[in-house]
């Protein structure tokens, strides 16, 4: 486990790859969404919105979609795709919006950012009773053996911030519920690559690491039998969605 503030430096490293973060992450996939937003009323509040992947699917559905993040230059981003979408900087420990004025907190690939003790109270303060708040990540299928061998190149263990133990959630949240969806990113190779480079424990190595690291995934890409002559790739995700709704 990281010190805090290791993770703050590796979430602050985001300013430096806004736009390589936004070409090579995924959204999130429609069974996904539609889970997390049943039965929920609006305003959605997008916590740790980034440049704005899960924002627009929420706009597509027709919902009233407020955007925080801490980065400026992600938000930049956001905001030139959705600029008619809200958006303020701001943290899950400290939310600029008003109490009791949303009715879903969403949080896509984001929680292991926050410090949970903080957030929690500070969600619920924001949400109206009965609200709910939800967690979602896209995790690479490492179960497949290159998928493996690509986390393992882009050195994703040293980072280990999303641990595979499910996220808990202490009062005023209820019981937490989990939905799983499988499915595919298709990538070229440049995809795969910025794949890379968006990450934070990529962005804060330095340019020679950086340089060996690209460099072992292109020959991954020419030589492993499952890649090899292929110009595109289907990088397979596993979903893990979570909700729990304020009780009190």
């Amino acid at each position: 486990m990281r010190s805090r503030q290791q993770r703050d430096l590796h979430a602050a490293s985001f300013d430096r790859a806004a736009d390589v973060y936004d070409a090579a992450r995924p959204s999130y996939p429609a069974d996904a969404v539609s889970w997390l937003l049943d039965g929920t009323e609006d305003p959605v509040v997008d916590l740790g919105a980034g440049t704005g992947k899960l924002t627009a699917a929420l706009v597509d559905r027709g919902r009233d979609v407020v955007a925080v993040d801490p980065s400026p230059e992600m938000l930049r981003v956001l905001r030139e795709r959705l600029p008619d979408v809200p958006a303020h900087e701001g943290t899950g420990e400290r939310l600029p919006l008003p109490d009791a004025s949303a009715g879903v907190v969403l949080v896509a690939q984001a929680w292991h950012w926050l410090d949970a003790e903080r957030a929690i109270p500070e969600v619920a303060r924001v949400l109206r009773p009965g609200g709910r708040l939800g967690l979602v990540w896209n995790e690479r299928d490492e179960s497949i053996g290159w998928v493996r061998e690509l986390g393992e190149l882009m050195d994703a263990g040293s980072a280990a911030f999303d641990d595979e133990a499910d996220p808990v959630l202490a009062p005023p949240f209820g019981p937490l519920e989990k939905h799983e969806t499988r499915w595919v990113q298709a990538l070229d190779h440049e995809g795969l690559l910025d794949l890379a480079r968006s990450r934070s424990y990529f962005i804060t190595k330095d340019p020679d690491a950086q340089a060996a690291v690209i460099e072992s995934l292109r020959r991954l890409m020419r030589e492993h039998p499952d890649l090899a002559g292929r110009d595109t790739f289907e990088l397979p995700y596993v979903t893990r969605s979570y909700r729990a709704a304020r009780l009190d």
